[in-house]
């Protein structure tokens, strides 16, 4: 009887298993199948229109804290409602709201160098936003005084270092640089931790007003950039080449050559240049602003697995206008719009993936990554449920993908790397970075908290921080493929049973 038992068994195994598994290929490709043809629904010419949305007039730049932020948000918001993705911000909405005060620049603002000739004095002054542009966090009024150059206005006595000592700058305006003469690199890890502190650029703003300095010309740029504190009395604007050569001229020093001593030796070369300068800012603090990143889900079909969630994440916010309109689209409405159409081809994808999806448009990352600060401190799903991020910022122009950080996570790159070679094709490539600067995306603040994150940029020449970053400029069929790549990416992660992208980081 049991050797009966096991040949019908054995008959029943050899005729089904090849018809069984049959069945599971064929189940396996109409489930890619299916995945193609929601794929190739993605469009660019949905995402440029959501792109152009987001640059228009209406929403003025959408710097974080402002009405017209707000009414961007709302925009978005009921797209993701109509469609019936899942709110995940607060009290069942999908706005995740934190403090955010912020700071509006008005047209009435000049710079200009006052040059002494045969007794007379001429004023010059700078092509706005090639030369010049106002500092978009600075405070309201004028100010006219002598310059005195202060290097990277950095006060460290632990490591020996005081580019203001013996300096007389109150009352007066400094030239400053950006950053530290140390830089960050693998070859100088250690010695650069020490000098990071002092490359923020609200350190380096709260140190001139320590020492009594009312006016700052900034040698950042020039571009707008909202990454700064608020002081009242602190009147600054960020300048380029022709503003620092300018100030250099008939001093006996170069511009260029002083960098190149404070680097080698790292002693201050501070000095007075002679030269009177007027910085003229009319702007309007707002301490009351309230900033969000908007927040939406496609929770997972899996009764266990819905408990992990994918992120896809873009900034929402640019820098309002600086006194211009500022439209970003490249940075970042390029990914906004990206996100907007993946959201959509995942919300009616016929198949439900089984792990949950959030979409995070961050805001406030112009202004020191807040969003993303605000939000790993107060996380939707727990982090340690995060199975990664994939960011965006700067997707819209030139032909080809770079991303950060895939080679920190070589089986998170591969479902990347998959996904390309087999469906899109564009030239793709990716790096290692040890992340020591200070945070200047939102994804350098998940890889500071061992987040699994590959963020993502297109390769070409652009408009940055200025008003020249318009919709024209962007390439469409680079969004699209991006969407197609991050698309199949996350629906093919969302749908394996075991990922675990920690276990073979590489540090």
């Amino acid at each position: 009887m049991r050797l009966r038992t096991r040949f019908i068994i054995f008959i029943f195994i050899f005729l089904y298993a090849p018809y069984a598994l049959a069945q599971t290929v064929t189940s396996q490709s109409r489930t890619e199948d299916r995945l193609l043809q929601q794929m190739h629904k993605i469009s660019s010419n949905r995402i440029f229109d959501y792109v152009k949305e987001l640059c228009s007039e209406k929403y003025a730049g959408r710097l974080t804290g402002t009405p017209e932020y707000k009414q961007c948000g709302e925009r978005i918001a009921g797209l993701f409602q109509q469609w019936g993705l899942k709110p995940a911000g607060d009290d069942g909405t999908f706005y995740q709201n934190f403090p955010n005060p912020y700071t509006l620049v008005f047209p009435d603002c000049e710079a200009y160098l006052h040059i002494k000739s045969n007794g007379a004095v001429y004023k010059k002054y700078y092509r706005y936003f090639t030369e010049w542009i106002p500092g978009a966090t600075s405070g309201s009024g004028e100010i006219t005084a002598e310059v005195v150059y202060v290097g990277y206005g950095i006060t460290a006595p632990e490591l020996g270092f005081d580019e203001y000592k013996d300096m007389d700058v109150a009352g007066k305006i400094v030239l400053m640089e950006p950053e530290a003469p140390i830089a960050p690199g693998s070859n100088n890890k250690d010695i650069f931790m020490k000098w990071r502190p002092y490359t923020f650029h609200q350190y380096k703003h709260q140190n001139a007003v320590t020492h009594g300095v009312r006016g700052i010309l900034y040698n950042y740029g020039p571009i707008g950039n909202p990454n700064n504190a608020y002081h009242k009395d602190l009147i600054y604007t960020h300048v380029g080449e022709a503003v620092t050569n300018d100030i250099f001229a008939g001093t006996g020093k170069t511009h260029q050559e002083t960098i190149a001593k404070i680097k080698s030796t790292l002693q201050p070369q501070s000095f007075a240049t002679g030269k009177t300068f007027t910085i003229k800012n009319t702007t309007e603090y707002h301490p009351e602003g309230i900033g969000f990143n908007l927040n939406a889900m496609v929770e997972g079909s899996d009764p266990v697995l819905k408990n992990e969630v994918i992120i896809l994440g873009g900034h929402l916010d640019h820098l309002g206008k600086c006194y211009d309109l500022m439209p970003g689209a490249n940075d970042n409405a390029s990914a906004v719009g990206i996100i907007i159409e993946i959201a959509d081809k995942i919300v009616h994808s016929p198949g439900k993936p089984k792990r949950s999806v959030l979409f995070v448009l961050f805001g406030a990352e112009e202004q020191g990554v807040a969003g993303s600060e605000y939000y790993l401190n107060h996380p939707v799903i727990p982090l340690e449920k995060t199975v990664g991020l994939l960011n965006m910022d700067m997707v819209g122009i030139g032909e080809r993908l770079s991303s950060t950080a895939g080679q920190n996570y070589p089986s998170f790159w591969a479902f990347v790397e998959k996904s390309n070679a087999q469906f899109v094709h564009r030239q793709l490539s990716t790096s290692y970075t040890e992340n020591l600067g200070r945070p200047r995306t939102d994804a350098a603040r998940f890889l500071w908290k061992d987040i699994p994150t590959i963020s993502f940029a297109s390769s070409g020449s652009g408009a940055y921080h200025t008003p020249d970053d318009t919709p024209d400029k962007l390439n469409p069929e680079i969004m699209e493929d991006t969407a197609r790549i991050l698309f199949l990416t996350i629906m093919t992660i969302a749908n394996q049973e075991m990922v675990d992208f920690r276990k073979d980081a590489k540090k």
